[in-house]
């Protein structure tokens, strides 16, 4: 049973997990595997993962066999195990708890080598539309306080399978890292009464220097602030705290604005390897305080980060990160790219 273990100066939580030394590595030398033999994730192959917990088909077809669009499975090597409960208690001056939570894999396409800016508009808005329903459905559980989605592109980025796929983990803390955008979010919103992030909107659309693309429902642009070189961050213009709203018209124009933006990024810099993360709202059960202005205050969005640079001992160090590049310059650079 993996473990959450809580740093007592940061507040942070740890996952102690070894079964992840386990997982199965397709990808070598940094080269994304071309054939997809052994992969689990081929169509096919759908006796080498757990039983599917989502899927997309034709209607009349047959569960846990070929013939899918998406599918959702959990991860045979979880980071957090579903089956059991918290049990938090104190070691002295620690606080630690069992590694509850759910960790799933969403398969984006049964093509071993398809990128996801290389599908069709249909097949990532079928992506993003299980995100969603997986998102709808953990949120149930009482024992999960968030759920993060996220993708990793590329060895670099951290991926062991080189087929096309996104991650689903649901964890029964609230991240730091997104505790403090969350508190952050707030501390505006107590202050101006308005969203941070629509306000951000508002400005990028506004200088219009650092927007890579938009269309109806949705923008992308470099952040001001950007920690990494060709950093973008992807917003609804609707104001949305929960990912989970996210209404039918609009999946496909968040396909669209993934797949230029994603594209825009592989034409400027010859394909490059990535992670993304999607920040939502935390689950939200009724308590006393517990982010309650946070339908207001918060707004759903995805991250992508390049990986173009190394996180080395300054950034370690400070939590500062240097960025050669200046996200006006990134901005200009993708919005010449055709795609």
């Amino acid at each position: 049973m993996p473990e959450l273990r809580k740093d007592p100066v940061l507040g942070r939580w740890v996952i102690i997990s070894t079964d992840r030394a386990r997982r199965p590595r397709e990808i070598k030398d940094g080269a994304p595997a071309s054939c997809a033999k052994g992969c689990p994730f081929c169509a096919g192959r759908e006796r080498l993962t757990p039983p599917e917990t989502l899927a997309f088909r034709p209607p009349g077809g047959r569960a846990n066999g070929p013939g899918w669009e998406v599918r959702v499975v959990p991860n045979k090597f979880p980071a957090l195990r579903v089956e059991g409960e918290l049990e938090k208690q104190g070691c002295g001056i620690y606080d630690r708890m069992n590694g509850i939570g759910a960790h799933e894999v969403i398969i984006e396409t049964p093509e071993h080598s398809r990128r996801m800016e290389e599908q069709s508009r249909d097949s990532v808005a079928k992506v993003f539309e299980a995100c969603k329903l997986r998102i709808a459905d953990l949120s149930r559980d009482m024992r999960f306080k968030y759920i993060l989605v996220f993708r990793n592109e590329g060895v670099d980025a951290g991926s062991s399978l080189s087929h096309p796929h996104s991650q689903l983990i649901a964890t029964s803390v609230t991240p730091k890292r997104v505790k403090e955008e969350l508190n952050g979010a707030r501390a505006y919103f107590d202050y101006k009464d308005r969203c941070i992030f629509c306000d951000i909107i508002r400005q990028e659309l506004s200088d219009r220097v650092r927007i890579v693309y938009e269309n109806a429902h949705f923008v992308s642009f470099c952040p001001f602030a950007s920690r990494f070189p060709f950093e973008i961050w992807l917003l609804p213009k609707r104001h949305q705290a929960d990912y989970a709203t996210i209404a039918a018209d609009e999946l496909g124009s968040l396909a669209d604005a993934m797949l230029v933006t994603l594209g825009k990024l592989a034409g400027a810099l010859n394909r490059p390897q990535y992670n993304y993360v999607l920040h939502t709202s935390p689950v939200r059960w009724p308590r006393k305080d517990y982010w309650k202005t946070i339908e207001f205050d918060y707004h759903w969005h995805i991250e992508i980060m390049p990986r173009l640079t190394q996180i080395a001992g300054f950034e370690w160090g400070t939590g500062f990160y240097i960025n050669p590049t200046p996200p006006e310059d990134a901005a200009g650079c993708l919005r010449e790219v055709d795609h």
